[in-house]
């Protein structure tokens, strides 16, 4: 299939293709595109965004499978083969004879690219080592200074993975201000949040940024795009005083004040109205996993609010409501405030 063929018909399952480069097109292709129409005969849509708990297990019994069939000692060899070069040439070997991207990829309807990344990043035991020691920060310090911003290198020397390395430097490097924020942080922090969303949606949709720009200083914050993921070490760079995770919280609760614009939902008889709708709108979805949940739908539940603010408030209502709610299941949760608390919440209305 030529390029420009597989490119149009690739469009059908992922809109933003275009996008895409020359060379991820042609192994999306032979990978996914075959996939993705059996897919569509089954009357199931291509999925993108946060992964579920039941893909989550998909990729889980899908590796397991794959060890069991090839012999293979661990997730670890399958997933990060170069920390193992003595057997890196069999592990190949058997990940091409056994069709391993077809066979990781099996019953999830994602490109193969995202599933392996989840994968890695599920199967990593880098990324559970918990709280950096001082001795281990002295050493991030170091090899920064030798390798630059080489994180696969330092992750390998630090056994820790890349993610985990880059965001702890960026902590460790800022001139963390912990007191309250300056107007002018503030203001820092906004530029830097719509200076990279010009970037992005000019890169998606060159005709938006024109709106953009003639846009007042609030409504370019009500834009959906605004909930995706930003990237915060750079923001972070930006605003310079505050380190990445610092811009996000801010970004979070700036957010939600502005598109709250001071109405008081959660407060009252109204109050305790959004709370039952909430409850009753999450049990109508039967959805398994919070990742499953429209949330932008929901936000109608509560008034003219964004996600975020519907978000914070199921979470609190859960803490509060339901009891040993870590251990219970997305579902498990919504059906104990379903059967439980929206009964004692329509009572005292």
């Amino acid at each position: 299939m030529d390029l420009d063929t597989a490119r149009q018909e690739l469009e059908e399952f992922i809109p933003h293709v275009k996008n895409i480069s020359d060379s991820s097109i042609k192994k999306m292709a032979g990978k996914d595109l075959m996939r993705f129409k059996e897919f569509k005969k089954q009357g199931i849509a291509v999925k993108f965004g946060r992964f579920t708990q039941k893909e989550n297990k998909q990729i889980q019994k899908n590796v397991e499978e794959f060890l069991s069939l090839t012999g293979i000692d661990s997730a670890e060899k399958l997933l990060f083969t170069s920390r193992y070069p003595e057997d890196k040439d069999t592990i190949h070997r058997l990940k091409i004879e056994h069709h391993f991207c077809e066979k990781i990829s099996e019953g999830i309807p994602r490109p193969w690219r995202l599933i392996y990344y989840r994968a890695r990043k599920m199967f990593d035991p880098n990324n559970y080592k918990g709280r950096y020691t001082k001795e281990e920060k002295e050493k991030l310090k170091k090899y920064q200074a030798l390798h630059g911003n080489d994180w696969k290198k330092i992750a390998e020397l630090m056994s820790r993975s890349n993610l985990s390395v880059a965001m702890k430097f960026s902590e460790i490097k800022s001139a963390i201000n912990y007191g309250p924020w300056t107007k002018e942080e503030t203001q820092k922090l906004m530029n830097a949040v719509k200076e990279v969303m010009r970037r992005k949606l000019k890169a998606e949709n060159p005709s938006s940024v024109s709106s953009l720009e003639q846009s007042s200083s609030d409504p370019w914050i009500d834009r959906e795009k605004l909930y995706q993921q930003l990237p915060w070490t750079e923001i972070e760079t930006k605003v310079g005083s505050r380190y990445w995770r610092q811009c996000k919280q801010k970004w979070n609760s700036i957010l939600t004040s502005k598109l709250t614009r001071g109405q008081q939902f959660y407060r009252g008889t109204n109050g305790l109205q959004a709370k039952i709708n909430l409850i009753k709108r999450l049990y109508e979805t039967k959805a398994e996993d919070a990742s499953e949940v429209n949330w932008d739908e929901l936000s109608n539940a509560v008034g003219d609010v964004p996600r975020a603010y519907v978000q914070t408030k199921f979470y609190r209502l859960k803490v509060s409501s339901v009891p040993l709610w870590k251990r219970k299941t997305f579902s498990e949760i919504i059906e104990y405030l379903y059967e439980k608390k929206l009964p004692e919440l329509e009572e005292k209305l």
